[in-house]
């Protein structure tokens, strides 16, 4: 007579589930989609810029430096599956990130507060991102803007992205933000190309910032 199949720990599958789930709310709409999980050893990864739902939730960005060329900025609203959000939507043609973080702190059950962080760019090589789009609603560092235009209709912009006819948008040839804290609800991106990308999952509260 055959002996039953000792089932797997439940705790085994959650984790594996979590991280399937959670990496696509950092790096590209839930920041770099559902295939990440199988992308994590590639250096580029080609993903779309058109994201799907947005889930609502909030993650943090941090990079000691972002340099861009081809920005653009205004205001826009998120329609997420928690609701409607205000939200500056920030585009970039190119755009380097040095020594990037992002992180992401979800309540899970019976785990409580678990933390998926990822960090990349560290060193003399910076993550790169093609046709960067990041809606955000709270940003802080130390920002420079080459050939600033402030007030220009948002349906003019001539960067990444374009919003809404009568909206007051702006944009600038180059951007430099040193120290970059950030709260965002979706990043999308033509390639993120991440170097020395390292993912951790962790019980506990423990954001980037």
């Amino acid at each position: 007579m055959s002996t039953p199949r000792a089932r797997r720990p439940s705790g085994r599958t959650s984790w594996i589930r979590l991280a399937i789930v959670m990496v696509p709310t950092l790096i590209v709409s839930g920041a770099v989609l559902a295939t990440v999980a199988a992308g994590l050893l590639p250096v580029s990864l080609a993903v779309s810029a058109q994201p799907g739902a947005i889930s609502g939730q909030s993650f943090q960005v941090a990079a000691d430096r972002l340099e861009g060329t081809g920005f653009t900025q205004y205001v826009a609203v998120d329609k997420t599956t928690k609701g409607d959000f205000p939200e500056a939507v920030s585009g970039i043609k190119s755009a380097d990130l040095h020594n990037l973080c992002q992180s992401v702190v979800t309540k899970m059950p019976v785990m409580g507060s678990v933390t998926l962080v990822i960090k990349a760019g560290g060193g003399s090589k910076p993550v790169h991102a093609d046709r960067l789009v990041v809606n955000t609603d709270d940003l802080a560092g130390d920002a420079e803007f080459h050939n600033i235009i402030f007030g220009q209709d948002a349906s003019t912009l001539s960067g990444v992205s374009d919003g809404p006819a009568g909206t007051l948008g702006q944009q600038a040839d180059t951007v430099r933000i040193d120290h970059l804290r950030q709260t965002a609800r979706s990043v999308s991106a033509a390639t993120f190309r991440l170097t020395d990308l390292h993912l951790t999952v962790r019980k506990g509260s423990k954001p980037c910032f």
